[in-house]
């Protein structure tokens, strides 16, 4: 158990090292999505409410959301998600500044020994109640307008 506790940690290490990471693009973030929906299938109801950006507290949509920040490296299961790569992903309009406040805000140590599940859905919940969620809901009605003109 130890063993495997080292080597976790030393792998979350490696994948937080910031001289690297870089947000990922438009079609790496529906390739993550693409992946983690083959990895933990959601019912038509949960997708529905992924497309509204409703997110039920429920074990599929956790596992689901927990594989996509696992996969955009944004969060690790040992050491929680990583403010800086929050904000840098997900700023939208706001200055980055702005956006690590926020991001800042929403993480936690998970003092309460929360599965990772728990703990990342905690995390994205409090993110998507912020001015972030504000600028993704309407950046996602946008472009849900754009394709209904184009159809």
């Amino acid at each position: 158990m130890l063993k495997y506790l080292i080597v976790s940690l030393a792998i979350c290490a490696v994948a937080f090292a910031d001289g690297e990471w870089k947000p990922k693009t438009a079609d790496e973030i529906k390739q993550i999505r693409i992946e983690c929906l083959k990895e933990h299938p959601l019912s038509a109801d949960q997708i529905s409410s992924l497309k509204q950006l409703s997110f039920p507290d429920e074990s599929d949509v956790r596992q689901y959301l927990l594989c996509s920040a696992t996969k955009l490296d944004i969060f690790c299961t040992h050491q929680g998600y990583h403010a800086d790569r929050l904000a840098k992903q997900f700023k939208m309009d706001l200055s980055e500044e702005e956006a690590l406040q926020i991001a800042q805000g929403c993480i936690d140590a998970n003092e309460q020994k929360s599965p990772a599940d728990v703990w990342a859905f905690r995390g994205h919940k409090c993110m998507m109640a912020s001015k972030i969620g504000d600028r993704v809901r309407a950046y996602v009605k946008a472009k849900q307008e754009e394709a209904a003109k184009k159809a």
